[in-house]
């Protein structure tokens, strides 16, 4: 594995990979609060697939796999606004930089509720 340097021409393929799938909202997410959510093999391509909206670790694991590996249908039928902005206090620490800055660039209301956790 290899280490995306910013500003070096592989961070900005990166980052422009998922600005393509951003939706223009976060109103757009809409997918479900609660329950058991089975993600498409082309989202969760190894492992756990079946995650329980319920279980927080799960969730949290749902929503890490579906903003690394989901093209812009997928992150809008499987995440939900609410639940995002309720878990990127946390989530913004376990996704990659490329991710983290292209949704929050897009998003600032994620910065701002990171934010005011931390202080």
């Amino acid at each position: 594995m290899f280490e995306i340097v910013p500003g070096s021409d592989t961070a900005t393929v990166y980052r422009a990979r998922f600005a393509r799938r951003l939706p223009t909202r976060l109103s757009e997410l809409v997918g479900p609060e609660h329950g058991l959510v089975e993600l498409p093999l082309h989202v969760a391509w190894s492992g756990l697939r079946v995650f329980d909206l319920d279980r927080p670790r799960q969730r949290m694991s749902l929503y890490r796999t579906v903003l690394a590996e989901g093209m812009r249908d997928d992150l809008c039928r499987f995440l939900n606004r609410d639940v995002l902005l309720d878990l990127w206090p946390i989530l913004y620490r376990l996704i990659g930089r490329a991710v983290r800055e292209v949704w929050e660039d897009a998003f600032p209301e994620l910065l701002a509720g990171r934010s005011s956790v931390q202080g």
